[in-house]
């Protein structure tokens, strides 16, 4: 069985080659793709507003994305689709342990302490990494508490104890997604308060009729805002999505432990 050490530092290797993939990808396409097609757009409208036309602020979707901030958005948000593609993974398997026979009582058996050990047997024949899982730690927990007290409400309470320390588990490690969660509004409004700044420094130019600067400073704080809040909504979904899959776990597998194992047993 993997220790949680082991299981924790392979989450945070697989945290950081996503972080590094995510840098690397975004900010390959942003200066292959994104900037080049917003500064030939805002080229165009410039040339266009020299030439004597009116000038008009420049409407696309790669102005709107392009700027330092929303970058770093969408790093985030791939970051956090990461790990949370991860974590769901993990929980589906664990979920397919629910359809498996790992303890097989015929209906009106009564299950005695001396029989726990045999019951255990076939959990103890699992692959090291299923028997990590929850549904396998939670019956050997309560064949091996039930071995030893010859209580059956000590062993409802391992199965209760075990769940409830996986809920609480599962919970913690959502922290690093809840920070991101947090930090792409708060990417946003820094490029909020920069665009203003660099609108109220370019105010001269405006009362003299060149509004171009302070437009498209204007633009980088509404768009930065804008793509960060979309960003948000989406990360904040699939986050809730992510805690209903665990929370289904978590109950799920005790029900499994109730049903197949525990309305079964009977002390001397």
């Amino acid at each position: 069985m993997k220790s949680p050490t082991d299981k924790t530092t392979n989450e945070m290797f697989f945290q950081l080659i996503a972080l590094l993939l995510s840098i690397i990808i975004i900010h390959t396409i942003f200066v292959t793709v994104v900037r080049p097609n917003a500064e030939s757009t805002i080229q165009r409208h410039a040339e266009m507003a020299a030439a004597g036309a009116e000038y008009e602020v420049p409407r696309s979707f790669f102005i709107v994305i392009k700027d330092l901030e929303q970058e770093s958005c969408f790093i985030l948000m791939f970051w956090a689709l990461s790990i949370m593609g991860y974590k769901t993974r993990t929980a589906v398997r664990e979920k397919a342990m629910l359809n498996l026979p790992l303890v097989s009582i015929a209906e009106g058996t009564r299950v005695l302490p001396d029989d726990a050990g045999q019951l255990a047997r076939p959990l103890q024949s699992l692959p090291p990494t299923q028997r990590g899982y929850l549904l396998p730690r939670a019956l050997q927990t309560a064949l091996s508490r039930f071995e030893v007290t010859d209580s059956v409400q000590f062993a409802a309470e391992a199965v209760s104890n075990v769940c409830d320390t996986e809920n609480d588990r599962l919970d913690s490690e959502l922290s690093m997604v809840r920070y991101i969660t947090w930090a792409i509004p708060s990417i946003g409004f820094i490029g909020t308060v920069r665009g203003i700044g660099a609108a109220l420094g370019q105010a001269h130019e405006a009362m003299q009729g060149n509004i171009a600067g302070v437009t498209s400073s204007l633009g980088v704080a509404f768009n930065s805002t804008f793509i960060a809040l979309l960003i948000s909504m989406v990360v904040m979904f699939y986050m809730h999505q992510l805690q209903l899959i665990q929370e289904r776990l978590v109950l799920d597998s005790q029900s499994y432990c109730e049903n197949n194992l525990l309305r079964f047993l009977k002390a001397k």
